[in-house]
């Protein structure tokens, strides 16, 4: 058994962590910590495992035995407990230059345990511009036993200078088999069903956890998937529009809601909340009033955060909806995504044309482009699906 082990469909990128952990542990034995790599860079598209890849080399670099897999530091490392693992992932929109800063500095520390110190960066694409730049002095002047591993979806994600200071790793999307068969053999996941949670999530190994896994989830996607058939006129353009935000915003707000108020709980205790003592309580609560508007506003972007990922997955859906549609009208010859919705694909590919087929999936991507630009969520899904209507 091995870290490596729970990179599905990524044996090329496997063997080369493998072997760089294998230096690595050389290294540090001979004496020559200062000829590791110090910042790498792991790549891929939604679901390949970038975190995953990049924990498990965190796992190899720390594990006396190169990433065995059943040890306790190996287990310390999977859960986020390791003493030398500094794990990020930005809740928000962005990664201050604050927040970067304060990472920087937790970095510079001697490792506790003798090795390495590993800074694990999650969606480190969403740095500022001026955190960036603290990132990039970081990674070119590093202690000489602290790694980075940072996560982008694509390479041209990162500003060329940190991007030039990596090692790439580059993932792939893993197949609905190897997806499948994970989902049988780990999660006891029924075939038929394991086989239509792989198709359906192309690839994205949690998306088809999570469609596997939960009714809920399969209620959702059914739901986005009965738009493009639903488009008949304006008035339910806009009332399509309406549900997909209005979805988005409910599973934000379930998401964030039970989170939001333990942390202003436990932020209004810290400042004395609920404290005895003439003019106590008034003092410290009046003294944390920043701080309290600081986790606001924390809060208010991760809760956009979330909105836009669960717009963005429902806008994928719809990608691969035309996408199958667009490939039984030019006659290819591959597996559907939504096989399940053979009926309502057959009808439209017969109904309309590869070039408007096209069309629509371009009207998709155009509002995906504009979420991410700050457009009004309404505003933008709206544009999209009167483009998607016959």
């Amino acid at each position: 058994m091995s870290v490596f082990d729970d990179l599905v469909g990524q044996e090329r990128a496997a063997a080369v962590l493998v072997q760089a952990a294998s230096a690595a542990a050389e290294a540090v034995a001979g004496g020559r910590g200062a000829g590791m790599t110090h910042a790498w860079l792991f790549t891929g598209p939604p679901g390949s495992g970038r975190s995953t890849a990049a924990r498990a080399f965190a796992a190899a670099l720390l594990c006396p035995d190169r990433g065995c897999g059943h040890c306790d530091l190996c287990h310390q490392v999977a859960i986020g407990s390791h003493p030398d693992l500094e794990s990020v992932r930005p809740q928000g929109l962005s990664y201050s230059v604050k927040q970067t800063r304060e990472l920087i500095l937790r970095a510079a520390g001697a490792p506790t345990l003798g090795r390495w110190r590993v800074v694990l960066f999650e969606d480190a694409d969403r740095t500022t511009e001026a955190a960036a730049n603290a990132l990039l002095k970081a990674i070119e002047e590093p202690p000489p036993r602290t790694v980075w591993l940072l996560c982008s979806p694509a390479p041209d994600d990162m500003v060329t200078t940190i991007r030039s200071r990596c090692r790439l790793i580059t993932l792939v999307t893993p197949s609905a088999a190897a997806v499948a068969n994970v989902l049988a053999t780990r999660d006891s996941v029924p075939p038929a069903l394991a086989e239509f949670a792989a198709r359906a999530a192309q690839g994205d190994i949690e998306r088809a956890r999570r469609l596997a896994l939960d009714e809920e989830t399969r209620r959702r996607r059914e739901a986005v998937l009965s738009i493009p058939v639903s488009l008949s006129g304006v008035g339910e353009c806009i009332s399509a529009a309406e549900r997909l935000v209005k979805t988005a915003e409910e599973e934000a707000a379930a998401a964030t809601a039970e989170l939001n108020e333990t942390e202003t709980t436990e932020l209004r205790k810290a400042y004395g909340e609920g404290s005895s003592g003439k003019g106590l309580n008034k003092g410290l609560v009046r003294g944390g009033a920043g701080a309290l508007k600081e986790l606001e506003d924390r809060q208010k972007s991760r809760a956009t955060r979330i909105k836009r990922d669960t717009l963005d997955v429902a806008l994928l859906e719809l990608v691969a909806f035309y996408r199958d549609v667009l490939a039984v009208q030019l006659g290819a010859g591959v597996v559907l995504a939504n096989e399940d919705r053979r009926a309502d694909i057959d009808d439209l590919a017969r109904t309309t044309t590869a070039e408007r087929s096209l069309r629509r999936i371009d009207a998709i991507m155009r509002c995906r482009e504009r979420l991410a630009a700050n457009v009004n969520p309404q505003i933008a899904v709206e544009a999209m699906t009167l483009a998607l209507r016959p």
